[in-house]
């Protein structure tokens, strides 16, 4: 009985404290992101996908001091060429979600890692005599800091990797190859916390 009381209470001391933790603890972020694919096709060789500077929006939401999940929202419209070629534009929204761990978290400097996965969406294809598929879903590294400002706003450095496959097709639904975008995405921002 005494054993099982001390569990109850270990468990109720647990859940207040991770929801104190918890509580009111967003950070919203804005940023200036560049997208830097590091493409690859197979079998077909060459088909490359253009850099982009675009806007980020993401939200993050701390369960702990050291522990919190990023979600990342963002849209670009990449060029594609073959061997130099221009075949066309694409829009794609990956949106990522990353499990972030904050080593600092009560430090002026505070660095973070988080891993997680991504979900992609192509849209607005406008590609020669060519179509994607239009769904993806891929895995997700990060690596930032933030750093303070005032008590809750911190400057944002932000490194991302992405990872993005489709299929290309002919508008007749002819497989023609499979592209590996697989960006590289450095961000710069402002966050507040509330």
């Amino acid at each position: 009985m005494k054993r099982t009381a001390l569990i109850l209470a270990f468990a109720t001391a647990s859940v207040t404290h991770f929801a104190q933790a918890a509580d009111g603890n967003w950070l919203v972020r804005v940023r200036a992101i560049q997208i830097d694919p590091s493409a690859h096709s197979s079998p077909l060789a060459g088909v490359d996908v253009d850099s982009q500077i675009v806007p980020e929006l993401d939200f993050t939401y701390f369960f702990s001091k050291h522990l919190a999940t990023e979600l990342i929202l963002g849209t670009a419209r990449h060029k594609v060429t073959l061997n130099g070629v221009s075949l066309g534009k694409v829009n794609h929204l990956p949106p990522t979600l990353t499990l972030q761990w904050h080593f600092s978290p009560d430090s002026k400097i505070r660095p973070y890692v988080g891993a997680g996965v991504n979900y992609t969406r192509f849209y607005n294809v406008d590609l020669t005599g060519l179509d994607v598929d239009r769904n993806s879903f891929g895995g997700a590294l990060q690596a930032g800091v933030d750093i303070a400002v005032t008590d809750n706003s911190y400057i944002n450095l932000d490194v991302k990797k992405v990872y993005i496959s489709t299929k290309v097709k002919t508008t007749a639904g002819a497989y023609v190859t499979d592209l590996d975008i697989n960006p590289v995405i450095i961000g710069v921002g402002y966050g507040w916390r509330f």
